[in-house]
């Protein structure tokens, strides 16, 4: 990814929103593909060039065999179909936010010479790589942090997805 890469990421939330700073950080030209326009700021303030409303078909096919590589952050499982269609030929449709079972229909990769890859850890060598280009581009997680004493509310709060990213809870509260 770099300088002239097209670049989309499905889901802006806890793993999206790194996605997206990382993309925009290499030089790739980078949109977002969400359920609903009321991402659009949150996009744009993250260095998104364009916001995709994964519900509005028009959306859809406007951008299809668009980008040379899809972000799939997406936690809950989903027909990768739609993303594999915005993927254009020899692009990789890169799977990181679900991790269960997916079915994928082996038309979808051999029609664009199409790739689905998927990432695990990088080690420790790309772990610390990834790090020093986090800290020379001022790369962080936007989190909400809570006292641990509040950890209901934040249970509560993760089951009405009504978080902002990331929660981390405050320990110094604890005796």
């Amino acid at each position: 990814m770099g300088s002239g890469t097209r670049v989309a990421v499905a889901g802006l939330g806890g793993l999206g929103h790194l996605a997206i700073k990382l993309a925009v950080a290499l030089g790739a030209e980078t949109s977002v593909i969400s359920r609903s326009k009321d991402k659009a700021a949150d996009a744009s303030r993250l260095g998104a060039h364009d916001l995709i409303i994964s519900t509005d078909a028009t959306h859809m096919a406007a951008a299809r065999d668009r980008f040379d590589v899809v972000i799939d952050t997406i936690s809950a499982p989903h027909d990768l179909e739609p993303y594999l269609r915005l993927v254009a030929m020899d692009g990789t449709l890169s799977h990181l936010g679900h991790l269960g079972p997916v079915t994928v229909q082996t038309t979808d990769l051999l029609v664009g010479r199409k790739k689905l890859s998927s990432a695990g850890s990088g080690g420790r060598p790309a772990t610390e790589a990834m790090l020093e280009f986090c800290a020379a581009h001022d790369i962080t997680a936007d989190v909400e942090v809570l006292p641990s004493g509040q950890v209901n509310k934040a249970l509560d709060r993760l089951a009405r997805n009504d978080v902002h990213y990331r929660f981390v809870l405050d320990m110094s509260d604890l005796s």
